[in-house]
């Protein structure tokens, strides 16, 4: 078995677009529209092209009510891994994201938690 999409559930799913490939570096890989919706789907320059990031649209209202009550409680929707959380702290950090965690040392590795405009808090992971 393997992972080929993952989703992340967002508020506006043009607004979610254009943070996660203007601002974070991910790539395009499919907008298709999908009823009131569109299937659209990422994929990182740095890793395979067959592992998609799917911007859920939040159209089911259960889900809305999880993603404001891990925000709420201030956990992280999922996570991204890079090899320097530093370095992605000060590039993100001068395009104006919101970090609610700076870079932090763990027993596990370096980690650091932002917003990433569309409800959601995202951590980066360095391990």
């Amino acid at each position: 078995m393997q992972i080929k999409i993952t989703s992340i559930y967002v508020d506006d799913q043009q607004k979610a677009l254009r943070f996660y490939t203007d601002v974070l570096g991910f790539v395009l890989k499919h907008d298709v529209p999908a009823g009131e919706a569109r299937w659209i789907t990422l994929v990182s320059p740095e890793g395979p092209a067959d592992i998609e990031l799917l911007l859920e649209p939040l159209g089911f209202a259960p889900a809305r009510t999880y993603q404001q009550a891990l925000h709420a409680a201030g956990i992280p929707f999922t996570i991204l891994y890079t090899h320097d959380v530093e370095q992605e702290y000060q590039r993100l950090n001068a395009l104006g994201v919101v970090f609610v965690t700076p870079p932090t040392r763990a027993d596990w590795g370096v980690y650091a938690v932002f917003d990433d405009t569309c409800g959601n808090l995202i951590m980066l992971q360095q391990g």
